[in-house]
């Protein structure tokens, strides 16, 4: 097991001595153990195919067969004259009516369900349903547990602002290129996650804003278990006895192991959503300037910088899985 500052729970700095305040732990553990000054904000005549027409039909012979050919013409333009004065009589000549009563067919025979042609048009695809926030929180994503990425990192576009009044700090998102998870989703939970109340900016202590560009206080980064032990080892320590994260203090980035993040831990079990809070207040929490601690009474709440990842019992004493630093807010 790797020691003090190893895996979902790494840790460089002292453990802070502060005293405890409100704490549901009955102390404040938690207390302020730096003071980063705030920094500014950083600054897309033939026929169609070439032949002679066709001789016109031989006229009709004898006086019967102009007298009958006389009276067909008439007959003609009488039927012709009565539809042209209806078309009038609606307010529809020049060819109009003919011309609506087949959009008004069409228009039928679409929302019937049927074509032109009279035969059945397809249904509609159903739409793929989008997840919310909570829905993509609460699902485990396929991951290698022995994923080796490229090392190549995007940086989530846009900002997040600060919502809070507390000492600002900075951060930037950088997830590795190809693990097929969803970065955006990613940085919204970081964000969201490190303004809660319960969380470090907990009574206005602190607030945290994610950045695009410029310097950040520090990158949290989304990493493959090769890349994650790679930076990770940067800083002296070893995530790859338990495949977990890491803060690599000797460098800007706070390592979040991608297999946790798809996959979780055996001490949380299907509560992936709390899970990735606790992964990512225990690691930024290394930031911080926090060690790791554990529960001192059997039944009580883990405190977010014990190494829950790997366990929730020691010494006789079974902890509760706990994501914050200040659950009780």
């Amino acid at each position: 097991m790797p020691g003090p500052g190893s895996g979902a729970g790494v840790s460089v700095a002292a453990h802070p001595s502060d005293p405890y305040g409100s704490d549901p732990y009955g102390s404040d553990r938690y207390g302020s153990v730096t003071d980063w000054p705030d920094r500014t904000d950083p600054d897309t005549g033939t026929g169609s195919d070439g032949t002679p027409p066709a001789d016109p039909a031989p006229p009709a012979k004898g006086g019967k067969g102009r007298a009958f050919t006389g009276i067909a013409a008439a007959a003609v333009v009488t039927v012709l004259a009565v539809v042209v004065a209806g078309q009038v009589a609606d307010g529809r000549g020049d060819g109009v009516g003919a011309q609506q009563s087949a959009t008004d067919r069409a228009r039928d025979l679409r929302d019937s369900g049927t074509g032109v042609d009279g035969q059945s048009s397809p249904s509609p695809s159903p739409s793929v349903a989008t997840l919310t926030y909570e829905q993509a929180m609460g699902t485990k994503y396929p991951l290698s547990a022995k994923l080796d990425g490229s090392g190549k990192f995007d940086a989530i576009p846009g900002v997040a602002k600060a919502p809070g009044k507390g000492q600002k700090y900075t951060y930037r998102v950088d997830v590795e290129q190809g693990l097929g998870l969803d970065g955006e989703l990613f940085a919204e939970a970081v964000q969201k996650t490190l303004n809660d109340d319960r969380s470090w900016a907990h009574n206005g202590a602190r607030t945290f804003e994610r950045v695009y560009s410029g310097k950040p206080d520090f990158v949290i980064t989304l990493a493959s278990p090769g890349t994650t032990a790679d930076w990770c080892a940067k800083s002296g320590l070893d995530t790859t006895e338990d495949n977990v994260s890491c803060d690599s203090a000797a460098t800007e980035r706070v390592m979040i192991n991608a297999y946790r993040w798809a996959q979780g831990s055996t001490t949380y079990g299907d509560q992936i959503h709390a899970y990735r809070q606790m992964l990512i207040n225990h690691e930024v929490g290394h930031r911080l300037g926090y060690s790791h601690v554990t529960c001192d009474k059997n039944g009580e709440l883990a405190p977010v910088m014990q190494q829950q990842t790997k366990f929730l019992d020691h010494d006789g004493i079974h902890c509760r899985a706990n994501a914050w630093p200040y659950p009780g807010s």
